[in-house]
């Protein structure tokens, strides 16, 4: 069997986009992308999400980073939302009952912005209108004939005592211990010597008279407190009365407008009642207006705070939209999610009233659609579980963070809740999905709806036409130039290379937005109208440069002899494997030495990358196979005595993965028999007991990697990299190496079991 039977051919290493099967000249000629592409199932699933009313129908999108969740999501959004009623706006008012629970408001969309004008034109009324008529002159003549009324009925009161103490002769005197009564002789009041004077019982029959007008006077002076009571009713009713009259036209005129709102009809007539409660106030206000003064005169608004019970705080406006409200919260802490109560420093304390309650993004939600990240969510305080008790209560709490927890209780609002209608799409990572199912019940009862996002789709005929008309969408939205049909097909090969698939196409379209951005700038350097391949590949060789700095640095260590890689001849026991490194944005292939040594003994194989430490669990597992493979194929009959190590060389980080096993095995297999093992093939991919070699990831990197240590040392023709065939339809190698196979400078060799490898 020659090795032409298992070398593959140019045309197998690569697919290719034909530009000239794409049908146009540039993108800009092409219709807008409507349609998602790649997402059938995720979007299918979004659909079902948003058609359903029931309760705990929400959506959770998962889905790698870059697969189009939230682009997808709200593009449908935008299109089912601008077809349903606007929701209804929220406000909240004071309570005149309890001023510590503040009511809520329901008002039809756009008409809550209209109310609290009217209400603020209804404050200002008041604010000109009550001084206006308690300063009238109709009302300064009936509280002066009130006053007036009083005062003739206190004088005649004292003239009656006056007239009741002529006729005893005594006198009624004012004095600083209070009024008192004094005898007469003649037209004098007596004094204290004259009266010491007195016999007697002259003297006493005096004090006796004096006691008893004393006690006359404290009997009339009792109806004081009554006269001085009904003279306080009347001002008050005169006041009530004035400002009532004044303000019962404002209140009509309002109840008129939203006479078909019971709660609003029902808040006009208690405000109306308020005001005419508080007139006293509103009056002890405008005094202190005239006499405040010093440096606190402006921290103190008294006439402000007293007419501000009136206003109207509103906390939805959907005066603005068209359709249903979608709100991305890209913030969710929890009082962006459920709204908060502020507070103001006034001397040293903290006060709040109803017009310091706000929204969150569950009331600006309400009636449509809010998304939210899920590790943002879960990342904030609280915000899970406040999100979790809305939905299941569907209603909408304004409360203090962690309020359950804290050990002081202290007086707060406590605003009315608002019922809550709202679907929210949750969108993240598959891990946090899973790890929320297995172990959060509410998560199960809440999100029934799991819309999965692909990372790939098959590349059928229609994948370059969708990929070209995505191409043009970004180049319109953002101004860039615009693609002739060997940038597209450069970024479709690029969209099949990503994935290691000849057979899909990546729909992680973040990446494929920035292979578009980085290309039109290249075209623009390269002075290029139409962003053609080479930019397309300029731009990617760009980015590689950007990130393989590692990759550069490790070549210099093999070409100058640090890592021993040998690309030619032969030698027994050593092989050479391939493997991936990672760097975060950049992965590259890099060649390692293994080596087995053997030994008559019943050791078995001693993997020393295991024994220390180094070697990982899947590592070590391919190391058990190759063992289990070695009985099974040369000890059926008799026990395989023998003792072997087997390791990589130079390597002194962590060992994973089982692509090795196949050149372990080779290693191992040429060091018991001394067959000799060429040095200039490359070995990769993963065996079974069977013998049969299985697929292994990083096919792309793996042969690059080896091809670039072959070019750096010189390449002889003869040298190339053993893989699984397995792997196949995963090659999208770099025209370089595709190049090297079609001059016969570079060989792939695809193998389906050990032994024809």
């Amino acid at each position: 069997m020659s090795n032409q039977e298992f070398e593959l051919n140019p045309d197998q290493l690569r697919r290719t986009c034909d530009p000239a099967e794409l049908g146009f000249e540039s993108t800009e000629e092409l219709p807008p992308l409507e349609e998602v592409i790649g997402q059938d199932r995720a979007v299918r699933a979004v659909s079902f999400g948003m058609g359903m009313d029931s309760p705990g129908y929400h959506i959770y999108a998962l889905g790698p980073v870059g697969t189009g969740k939230t682009t997808t999501i709200r593009s449908f959004l935008k299109q089912k939302a601008a077809g349903e009623p606007v929701p209804d706006d929220w406000c909240y008012v004071n309570n005149f009952d309890d001023s510590d629970k503040p009511r809520a408001l329901r008002l039809p969309g756009g008409m809550g912005a209209k109310f609290r004008v009217d209400m603020d034109s209804f404050v200002q009324a008041l604010q000109a209108e009550i001084p206006r008529v308690l300063e009238s002159d109709q009302y300064q003549q009936e509280r002066v004939a009130i006053e007036r009324e009083f005062e003739e009925s206190r004088q005649a009161l004292f003239r009656e005592i006056e007239q009741e103490a002529d006729s005893r002769n005594f006198r009624l005197l004012q004095t600083p211990q209070g009024i008192g009564f004094a005898p007469v002789v003649g037209e004098s009041v007596m004094s204290p010597e004259e009266f010491s004077q007195l016999e007697e019982g002259r003297r006493k029959e005096i004090q006796e008279a004096q006691r008893g007008l004393q006690e006359e006077l404290r009997e009339r002076l009792r109806r004081m407190p009554q006269l001085q009571k009904e003279t306080r009713e009347k001002l008050d009713e005169l006041d009530r009365r004035t400002v009532g009259f004044a303000v019962s036209h404002l209140i009509e005129d309002l109840e008129e407008t939203y006479g078909g709102f019971d709660r609003i009809v029902e808040f006009l007539r208690k405000a109306q009642a308020d005001i005419l409660h508080n007139v006293a106030a509103f009056k002890q206000a405008e005094a202190s207006d005239e006499t405040q003064q010093g440096p606190f005169t402006q921290l103190m608004d008294h006439k402000q705070t007293q007419f501000d019970r009136y206003r109207v705080n509103l906390i939805v406006d959907n005066s603005g939209l068209e359709g249903a409200p979608v709100i991305f919260e890209s913030n969710p802490s929890h009082q962006n999610l459920i709204g908060r109560i502020e507070h103001q420093a006034q001397f040293g304390a903290l006060v709040t009233n109803f017009t310091m309650v706000r929204g969150g993004a569950l009331h600006r939600a309400n009636g449509g659609y809010l998304m939210v990240e899920a590790r943002n969510i879960l990342s904030k305080p609280f915000s899970w579980e406040a999100l979790k008790r809305a939905l299941k209560d569907r209603l909408v709490r304004i409360e203090a963070m962690g309020a359950e927890y804290q050990v002081i209780s202290t007086r707060t609002l406590e605003p009315e809740p608002i019922p809550l209608d709202v679907k929210v799409i949750v969108i993240g990572e598959p891990s946090l999905y899973y790890m929320l199912y297995s172990l959060d019940e509410d998560f199960q009862e809440l999100f029934k709806v799991k819309a999965d996002f692909a990372v790939s789709m098959p590349w059928d005929t229609r994948c370059p036409e969708q990929y070209a008309r995505l191409i043009a969408n970004v180049c319109r939205e953002e101004s860039l130039r615009h693609f002739a049909p060997s940038g597209v097909a450069e970024v479709v090969e690029q969209g099949a290379r990503s994935v290691e698939d000849q057979g899909r196409l990546a729909v992680k379209f973040g990446e494929i937005v920035d292979l578009i951005r980085q290309a039109n700038y290249w075209a623009g350097q390269n002075g290029h109208d139409l962003i053609r391949g080479e930019d397309v590949s300029q731009a990617l060789d760009e980015k590689t440069y950007r990130s393989n700095r590692i990759e550069e640095r490790l070549q210099e260590m093999v070409d100058d002899g640090t890592i021993m890689i040998d690309t030619e001849g032969e030698v027994v026991g050593q092989i050479n494997a391939l493997a991936v490194i990672s760097m975060g944005d950049y992965a590259f292939g890099r060649p390692s030495r293994i080596t087995a040594r053997t030994s008559a003994g019943r050791a078995g194989v001693v993997n020393i990358d295991r024994e220390i430490g180094l070697g990982g669990p899947i590592h070590n597992k391919g190391v058990l196979i190759l063992s289990g493979y070695l009985n099974g194929k040369y000890a059926e009959d008799v026990p395989l005595s023998v003792s072997a190590s087997i390791t990589f060389e130079q390597s002194y980080e962590g060992v994973e993965g089982d692509s090795a096993t196949c050149a372990e095995l080779y290693a191992l297999l040429s060091s018991l028999s001394g067959y000799p093992l060429r040095q200039d093939l490359a070995v990769t991919g993963s065996a079974n007991q069977m013998g049969q070699v299985q697929a292994i990831g990083g096919i792309n990197e793996k042969v690059e990697g080896f091809f670039a240590t072959c070019k750096a040392k010189g390449l002889t023709g003869t040298q190339g990299v053993v893989m699984p065939r397995a792997n196949a339809k995963n090659l999208m190698l770099r025209e370089e190496v595709i190049e090297a196979v079609r001059q016969g400078q570079f060989h792939v060799y695809a193998v389906t079991t050990v032994d024809e490898g």
